[in-house]
C-alpha cells in the first residue's frame, strides 16, 4: 500500500467506470475505514446506503441534473454509496446543540468520506463525491426514515479514466502564522 501522503495526492474524483463487480470483501473494508473514522463524541452519526440495483439507481439519477458532470456516473458505477446523517446527535450534548454551527454532522459525514474516497483510492477504485442533486428525491428513493437525510453520492468502482490532477493552492497562499 502507498504512504499515506501519496494516496491523497493521487486520489482523484473519478466519473468513468468499468462493469466490474465490486466484491463484498473490497465494499466492507471501505465501510470499516468509515467505521473508524472519528465523530463528536463518537456518535457516529452516519447511515450508508449501498446502491447496486439499477432501477434504484435510475431513480437516483432523475434527482440529479444531467448538467452534473456525475449524471452518468450514478448508472455507470457499480454501486453508489449514499451517505447520510442521522440528525440531532452529533454536535449535541444531552439533546442540546453545543456548537456555534448547530448539527455538527456535516464535519463527522466529510470526515467518514474523505476515509472512504481515500480506502477506495488506496485499493485501486474510483470514487466522485456528489452533492448536486434534489436531495429530498433521492431520500424517496432511498425510503429514508424520518430524522436521516442523504447528504451524498458516492460513485464506486474500477476506474477507466482517470483525470490530471487540478492546480493546487501554494500552502503560502492560505496559511496564517498567529492571525489572519
Amino acid at each position: 500500500m502507498d504512504d499515506l501522503m501519496t494516496i491523497i495526492k493521487q486520489r482523484r474524483s473519478i466519473r468513468n467506470y468499468s462493469d466490474k463487480e465490486i466484491p463484498e470483501e473490497i465494499l466492507q473494508t471501505l465501510l470499516e475505514a468509515v467505521q473508524w473514522t472519528p465523530s463528536w463524541a463518537n456518535t457516529q452519526c452516519w447511515e450508508i446506503v449501498a446502491v447496486k440495483d439499477t432501477k434504484v439507481k435510475e431513480e437516483i439519477q432523475q434527482a440529479v441534473p444531467a448538467s452534473n458532470p456525475a449524471f452518468k456516473s450514478i448508472l455507470n458505477a457499480p454501486v453508489v454509496l449514499a451517505v447520510c446523517a442521522k440528525y440531532g446527535t452529533s454536535g449535541y450534548y444531552k439533546e442540546v446543540v453545543t456548537t456555534k454551527f448547530g448539527d455538527w454532522f456535516m464535519f463527522d459525514l466529510g470526515l467518514a468520506t474523505q476515509s472512504l474516497c481515500l480506502t477506495a483510492h488506496s485499493m485501486g477504485l474510483g470514487t466522485v463525491v456528489v452533492g448536486l442533486y434534489e436531495h429530498d428525491k433521492v431520500n424517496a428513493a432511498l425510503h429514508l426514515p424520518d430524522g436521516i437525510d442523504n447528504v451524498a453520492l458516492i460513485p464506486l468502482g474500477f476506474p477507466t479514466k482517470v483525470p490530471k490532477a487540478p492546480k493546487r493552492r501554494d500552502v503560502s497562499e492560505f496559511l496564517h502564522y498567529d492571525s489572519f
